[in-house]
């Protein structure tokens, strides 16, 4: 591994997740800011390092990960923290959430941030209503499994941060404006409540004059 990394974000749903587990680690890591307004995700140097253009995308050495989940896991082993277990248990539990964020949850309440977050950022017209309405559906459906699950605990798994903590709530700090209602879910609001406390959760971008 190089001394230093190098983390390609912006300032959207899926980077945010890298960059609180880059500074929570305090990684050594380097921050460029990729323009999506101006399609540099979509240029041609950029796609060499990831094909799918979308960000985020980690430069270690000779080696490039995309992938939020895989970005996190590796700065995770890379700094020998325990936000991925280091026992074959807890690991697979932290994989279970993982797995229920990318495809049962955050495909639902990630709809809600695209539909009023996105959309008036980059002005991309009126709210789409079924898309909404369904999705907020979908998302109090998540919401109610992760309430059952949280009552009588700290975190998602055991009683400390861990991945599976960061992929699942990675959309709870767009939760006012995304209409996200976690106050109807007092174990869910609670939790929220405790990872708001953590330096860099509502925070987690460089300073703009940092990154390059």
């Amino acid at each position: 591994m190089t001394d230093r990394m190098v983390l390609h974000y912006a300032e959207t749903l899926m980077p945010r997740k890298a960059c609180f587990v880059a500074r929570h680690l305090r990684s050594p890591v380097d921050y460029r800011a990729v323009d999506l307004g101006r399609g540099e995700h979509k240029a041609p140097a950029f796609r060499g390092l990831n094909p799918n253009g979308k960000v985020p995308v980690l430069v270690d050495g000779d080696r490039v990960l995309w992938e939020s989940d895989a970005i996190m896991m590796h700065l995770a082993l890379a700094a020998g923290s325990d936000l991925w277990p280091a026992d074959g248990r807890g690991a697979v539990e932290v994989q279970r959430w993982l797995s229920w964020a990318a495809h049962e949850f955050n495909p639902q309440a990630g709809t809600l941030y695209f539909e009023h977050v996105i959309r008036p950022h980059f002005g991309m017209g009126e709210v789409d209503a079924a898309a909404d309405a369904a999705a907020r559906k979908r998302t109090r459906a998540g919401l109610a499994v992760l309430e059952r699950h949280l009552s009588g605990r700290t975190m998602l798994v055991g009683d400390r941060l861990t991945l599976a903590d960061v992929a699942v709530a990675i959309t709870f700090p767009y939760a006012a404006p995304a209409g996200i209602p976690l106050a109807d879910y007092p174990a869910v609001a609670n939790w929220n409540a405790r990872l708001e406390a953590l330096p860099f959760w509502l925070d987690p971008f460089p300073d703009t004059a940092a990154a390059h």
